[in-house]
């Protein structure tokens, strides 16, 4: 669901134009990921030791459970 986010608030950013907040766009959903990780899960968030690895993983899952590979 943080990719769901994280999509709207990129055309939110498109539609109204506030160009400045672009550069958030790849950081909107990590508040909500690593609090579920240090509160939930017990664990370290991937993103800190490898970011990039981290968001094309958030990313494919995403498309998964958008084609029914994955069930939520």
């Amino acid at each position: 669901m943080g990719q769901l986010f994280t999509i709207f608030f990129t055309i939110f950013i498109l539609l109204n134009e506030h160009w400045l907040l672009i550069p958030l766009i790849p950081f909107v959903i990590y508040p909500f990921a690593w609090s579920g990780h240090y509160f939930f899960e017990k664990n370290e968030p991937a993103t800190f030791n490898h970011p990039i690895k981290a968001k094309v993983s958030d990313w494919k899952m995403f498309f998964d459970i958008v084609r029914g590979k994955i069930k939520i």
